[in-house]
C-alpha cells in the first residue's frame, strides 16, 4: 500500500520517489499540511509563481464535476517538462476522490497531483483510493511531538543565526505543539523580538510566550478585534501610562490572530461555520471570549487577518529600532486594525 508512518514523511519528502505523481498530504495539524505541502512544490522545481507551471485549485471547485482537475492533468506542458496541480483545502469529496482514481487508473505524464486535506480517518474515500494507487502516496500529519518542535526551533534559530540555551528552550517547547504555522509563529515572533541579539534569553522568551505577557493589554486587544476605537484608547492609555510596555500589547494580538488565522483556516477547509471552531478549538477559548471570537472569524477573512499580521510584525520591529516611540508605533499599527475591524462590522 502506498502510505507512511507519521515518522516517516520528512525523510520521504528529503527524496521524494520520481515514480510518485499523486501526493496525498493529510491530518489534523492544518499547518503542518501547508507547511509540508510548500516543501514537496519546491521540490518539484518548478516556479511556484508561474501560473503556467503550477495550477492551484481549491477542494470545493474540484468538487463542482466540471471535469477540470482531469482535463489540467492531460493538458501538456507548455513552458516546462510539466506541471504540479496543486489542489487545497480537500476534505471527503466524492468527485475529488473519483477523479484520483480516474487518474491512478491512468497516471498523467506530464503533470504531478500535490493534495492537501484535512483530518481523514481510515476508510476515506480520498485516503483509501491514494493508499491503493502505485503512483500515489498519502503522507499523514499529525501535531507536533518534542523532537519536531525541537527540529522547528533549530530552523527558526538557524535562519536568524541566533542561539538558545537550554532553559530557555524549555520554557519555549512548553508553548509551542498542536499547529505547525501556529508554532513558527510564535518563534519567528520571538526571533522578531531578540533581533540583533545573539542568544536568545529565558527572560525574552517568558516576555514572549508567558502566561503573563500582554494579558494587561486583554481589553485593548479585545477593542481592536471589536472594531471599538475609543474603548482601545482608552484601555492602551491606561496600560501605557501605568508602565506596562506597549511592545505587551502588539504581543498579545499578534498572538489573537495566529489562534484566529489557524481557525479560519479550519473553518474553509471543513466549511463548519464558526461556531463550530470555537466550540472544537483545542486548547479551549475562554467561555467569556467566545461569541468575540466567532465574531471575529466571521467578519475577517484569511486574507485580512494575514495583514493584520504583517502589520503587527512591522509595529514589532520599529519598536525594536525606536524604543522611545514604542507607545506611538503600538497605538499606531493596532489602531489601524481596528479602525478595518470597524470597516468590517459596518458591512
Amino acid at each position: 500500500m502506498a502510505q507512511k508512518k507519521a515518522f516517516e514523511v520528512e525523510t520521504w519528502l528529503g527524496r521524494p520517489d520520481p515514480k510518485i505523481v499523486i501526493v496525498l498530504l493529510y491530518g489534523p495539524d492544518r499547518g503542518l499540511v501547508a507547511e509540508r505541502g510548500k516543501t514537496f512544490a519546491e521540490r518539484t522545481g518548478l516556479p511556484l509563481d508561474d501560473p503556467f507551471s503550477v495550477v492551484k485549485l481549491d477542494g470545493a471547485e474540484v468538487e463542482r464535476g466540471d471535469g477540470r482537475l482531469l482535463d489540467e492533468a492531460r493538458t501538456v506542458p507548455m513552458f516546462s517538462d510539466r506541471r504540479l496541480l496543486w489542489v487545497r483545502n480537500a476534505a471527503g469529496q466524492k468527485g475529488l476522490a473519483d477523479d484520483v482514481k480516474a487518474l491512478i487508473a491512468e497516471p498523467p505524464r506530464d503533470a504531478i497531483l500535490l493534495i492537501e486535506a484535512g483530518d481523514l480517518k481510515k476508510g476515506a474515500a480520498l485516503r483509501s483510493v491514494v493508499e491503493a494507487g502505485e503512483a500515489a502516496i498519502a503522507l499523514p500529519c499529525y501535531a507536533d511531538e518534542g523532537r519536531d518542535i525541537d527540529a522547528v526551533i533549530d530552523d527558526e534559530l538557524r535562519k536568524a543565526g541566533m542561539t538558545m540555551p537550554l532553559e530557555a528552550r524549555q520554557a519555549l517547547r512548553r508553548n509551542l505543539g498542536g499547529d505547525r504555522l501556529a508554532s513558527r509563529g510564535e518563534i519567528q515572533k520571538l526571533v522578531l523580538y531578540a533581533q540583533g541579539q545573539a542568544e536568545i534569553t529565558l527572560d525574552d522568551v517568558k516576555t514572549m510566550t508567558g502566561d503573563v505577557s500582554g494579558q494587561s493589554f486583554d481589553d485593548a486587544v479585545d477593542a481592536v478585534l471589536e472594531g471599538r476605537i475609543a474603548d482601545f484608547d482608552a484601555a492602551f492609555t491606561r496600560q501605557t501610562q501605568g508602565g506596562a510596555p506597549a511592545f505587551l500589547a502588539l504581543a498579545g494580538a499578534m498572538r489573537q490572530f495566529q489562534t484566529i488565522h489557524a481557525m479560519r483556516g479550519a473553518m474553509e477547509e471543513s466549511g463548519r461555520n464558526a461556531a463550530s471552531i470555537v466550540a472544537g478549538h483545542r486548547p479551549p477559548v475562554f467561555f467569556a471570549k467566545r461569541k468575540l471570537v466567532e465574531k471575529t472569524l466571521e467578519r475577517w477573512n484569511g486574507q485580512a487577518i494575514e495583514r493584520a499580521l504583517a502589520r503587527l510584525q512591522s509595529a514589532v520591529l520599529q519598536t525594536r529600532r525606536r524604543p522611545d516611540l514604542a507607545p506611538a508605533l503600538a497605538r499606531q499599527a493596532l489602531l489601524g486594525i481596528a479602525l478595518e475591524s470597524a470597516r468590517f462590522n459596518q458591512r
